[in-house]
């Protein structure tokens, strides 16, 4: 996926690029994201923008259940990387009205449920850095951890953590 949207998309505004993603996954992240307790999915502190963890919700379900490694393959879990940063950037697309808006990804955590032989956590968070790379560019080099957990919310094989700055303080 990465090397062709480079290739084809690198032109066009991260806005666009956000839709053929989502096109390419065969979601929509239009709409209102669903936050699933009592907290803010997203926090502005000057140009630093704090989104809370997401997990690969698609409307109301959360598309990729279970043990990676057990249950769940590599390519899904990173799918399901995939699906909680384009939630992420939808998020930070409604608050400050366009991804353009992003000054640079600064860091993001991604927990892997996973069972207690598989390591290749680095590679699931592959998946939603390699969106973060076609969307925003050089500006969507981050840093990042990846920890593999017991359980997540829902049963969720994947779920994410982002912090970017913003060019201006959202109003």
């Amino acid at each position: 996926m990465t090397d062709l949207l480079l290739r084809e998309d690198m032109e066009n505004s991260r806005d666009a690029r956000f839709k053929s993603v989502a096109a390419q996954l065969g979601h929509s992240f239009d709409g209102d994201i669903r936050v699933g307790g009592h907290y803010a999915p997203v926090v502005q502190h000057g140009t630093e923008v704090y989104i809370s963890g997401q997990v690969p919700r698609v409307d109301q379900t959360v598309v990729v259940t279970g043990r990676v490694g057990a249950d769940v393959t590599l390519p899904q879990a990173q799918t399901a990387a995939k699906i909680c940063v384009m939630r992420g950037l939808a998020l930070l697309r409604q608050t400050l009205g366009s991804l353009d808006q992003i000054e640079r990804m600064l860091r993001m955590t991604v927990y892997v449920q996973c069972s207690q032989d598989f390591t290749e956590l680095s590679e699931v968070a592959d998946g939603a850095s390699d969106v973060l790379h076609v969307i925003l560019g050089e500006a969507g080099v981050h840093t990042r951890t990846s920890v593999g957990v017991f359980q997540l919310p829902k049963n969720a094989s994947v779920e994410l953590d982002l912090v970017a700055a913003a060019k201006t303080i959202a109003g």
